[in-house]
């Protein structure tokens, strides 16, 4: 194996204010039981040290100054890098904390493409708060793929749970606007780079992808629109001309169906909800955002800051702790492809 296989994750903090600290803490706690590869947050020692006095006695923080430390602490605290931090104030989100967020997301995206972690996985934030203090990207997702040098475009959105994965076409815009968005052209572009990432990250050797159609029925030979003949169909055909297992137009309203489920290894939406809406309907507590098509592993939980329940020791670590996992698989399986 690799240096960089055997490098820990970094995990950037989230907003303070959220539940990341919580789950994140919660996710070391069940590090053994979760067979977790080490990791270190980036920043936030401060949070985290005050969060540790709300759990258990066994948690506790150990301050690193360099990645490598963090194999050797993890087995007896929390590893986090350098004195980046500030105060813990649950459900209080403030300008401060959207600044540590912030660093700790640059820097944790830094340590996974200069090698020293070996994938990044992120905790969730307010965009609406970071763009106050002039984050000028969409989401996490944006900012990573351009911290990599990537197009945006390129960077495709998975959500990925025990029981599906999905793939939104498109994204956070209007659901007017998707029909006019969907194109044959983008439809293979993205289909081809999740195929990849499927083979390279997840070891299905030929995956298969079933499309979902836009309109109800598949639109019923036009009589309910007449994308899914002349956009999607053609997309399929292409995809099929160059050996992607791609089957489709699928109506929606059966795709994700226990039966339907066992026919494909992920399902490409046309557009956010189609895709959001059965993954967390099935794997809520265990949905994981994987972005593929990037040089750099990363992953993070499929879910929002919560500042309702942030403090109050009521969230689940479920989706930190299976994002932290999913990293670790996928850096193993790219580090022995290496």
């Amino acid at each position: 194996m690799t240096p960089f296989a055997d490098s820990p994750l970094a995990v950037s903090l989230g907003d303070p204010a959220g539940v990341g600290p919580e789950v994140i803490a919660a996710a070391w706690l069940r590090r053994e039981c979760a067979e977790l590869r080490p990791f270190f947050v980036a920043g936030g020692r401060d949070v985290l040290d005050q969060v540790g006095l709300t759990l258990a006695s066994a948690f506790s923080v150990i301050p690193i100054e360099d990645p490598a430390e963090a194999a050797v602490a993890f087995a007896h605290g929390l590893p986090v890098l350098g004195a980046l931090g500030g105060p813990w104030r649950p459900g209080e989100p403030d300008t401060d904390g959207s600044w540590l967020a912030y660093d700790s997301l640059k820097w944790a995206a830094a340590m996974a493409r200069g090698g020293q972690a070996s994938g990044m996985v992120t905790g969730p934030v307010a965009k609406a708060r970071l763009s106050e203090i002039g984050f000028e990207y969409p989401g996490q997702t944006e900012f990573v793929a351009a911290a990599c040098g990537v197009n945006a475009d390129n960077a495709v959105m998975m959500l990925a749970g025990p029981s599906l994965r999905t793939v939104p076409l498109t994204i956070h815009v209007a659901l007017a606007d998707v029909p006019g968005l969907i194109s044959t052209a983008l439809i293979v572009r993205k289909a081809r780079i999740v195929a990849e990432a499927l083979n390279r990250d997840f070891g299905i050797a030929a995956p298969r992808i079933a499309i979902a159609a836009l309109n109800p029925h598949a639109g019923e030979e036009g009589r309910m629109g007449e994308e899914d003949t002349t956009i999607v169909a053609p997309a399929i055909a292409e995809l099929r001309e160059i050996g992607i297992d791609a089957t489709g137009p699928h109506p929606a309203d059966a795709l994700f169906t226990p039966r339907s489920r066992q026919t494909f290894d992920v399902a490409l939406c046309m557009y956010h909800d189609q895709a959001l809406i059965p993954i967390k309907a099935l794997n809520f507590d265990e949905g994981v955002n994987v972005t593929l098509g990037l040089p750099i592993v990363r992953t993070s939980p499929d879910h929002g800051t919560a500042f309702g329940i942030a403090g109050k020791g009521i969230a689940d670590p479920g989706a930190m702790i299976a994002a932290i996992r999913m990293a670790g698989e996928m850096a193993h399986r790219r580090a022995a492809r290496a």
